[in-house]
């Protein structure tokens, strides 16, 4: 009886992780919409300032009393500012499919970066994945007809990489801050970041917000807190294998809404790129847990 309740909540958190990856695949669309009147920092100002004040009262409930750890929302904050700015800057000038497949890069360079800054030991594996991630990563943004890849993939791919150090910041905060505390302040810092700069370069105007209301709304309440949430609740009652393969199904995911939205179509160069970049990602996650795994077993 206790087995068949634990799969059966395995599963129940598997959907909701699965409902998180389709919500945040529709986010890659709701974002090409939204930058058609909105810039960079207004869109990502309102909407992370919006998750940020749905969420506040979880994160004031777990947030205990306030000390140093708590400090650890300023990193957190600035690279969330940083990949979602190069994110949105990039999804305005390629498609939402190609956004969503090369942001999905950041999984494999985590360990890099962890092996680079860190000195953590990574196994061969994890090197020839994202060599694998970048060689495919080429094909999606040439697709056969340049040598060059797009300026809009460039910065997805430069976003990836902030993505990357984002998700060893927040692995690090999450053992000295509660999930939800630092999730609300980083959102509230990114969502001000944004706001401030915006008033700099081209203040927010109604006249702009209204066109793009149904985009802000999505990319605020569904794709940063809702689908954080969802992601959260699910990753508690499932193993780490379950998340990687499902949440990376985001990428998919933004390509499908992008075809059926958008009308955003891939050549089968494209297709292959992508399919390399899916391999690459999924294929070096399973083979890393395996390992942890095993050793554990042994252990």
């Amino acid at each position: 009886m206790k087995n068949n309740n634990r799969s059966k909540v395995r599963i129940q958190a598997d959907l909701l992780m699965l409902l998180a990856a389709i919500i945040w695949g529709g986010g890659f669309v709701a974002q090409r919409f939204a930058s058609q009147y909105l810039n960079l920092f207004a869109f990502n100002g309102i909407r992370f300032i919006m998750a940020g004040l749905i969420l506040l009262p979880l994160g004031l409930r777990y947030m205990g009393k306030f000390d140093r750890h708590l400090l650890w929302i300023l990193p957190g904050g600035v690279l969330l500012f940083g990949g979602s700015a190069l994110q949105q800057a990039g999804v305005a000038t390629t498609s939402a499919g190609s956004a969503g497949f090369i942001t999905g890069v950041y999984v494999v360079l985590v360990p890099l970066f962890l092996a680079t800054f860190w000195r953590a030991k990574i196994p061969l594996i994890n090197w020839l994945a994202a060599l694998a991630a970048l060689g495919g990563t080429y094909l999606l943004s040439t697709g056969g007809k340049s040598i060059q890849p797009s300026s809009g993939d460039w910065l997805e791919l430069a976003g990836a990489v902030v993505w990357a150090f984002h998700v060893i910041v927040v692995g690090l905060a999450v053992h000295k801050v509660n999930l939800f505390a630092f999730s609300v302040g980083q959102f509230l810092l990114c969502g001000i970041l944004n706001l401030l700069l915006c008033q700099f370069i081209s203040p927010i105007t109604w006249s702009a917000i209204l066109p793009a209301l149904p985009e802000v709304l999505y990319g605020g309440i569904l794709s940063v807190a809702v689908g954080f949430t969802l992601q959260a609740v699910g990753q508690s009652n499932a193993p780490t294998k379950d998340a990687v393969l499902i949440l990376s199904l985001e990428s998919v995911f933004a390509a499908i809404f992008g075809a059926l939205i958008l009308f955003e179509h891939m050549n089968w160069i494209q297709i292959i790129g992508c399919a390399i970049i899916m391999t690459a990602i999924i294929g070096a996650q399973i083979i890393s847990v395996r390992k942890e795994s095993q050793v554990q077993g042994v252990n």
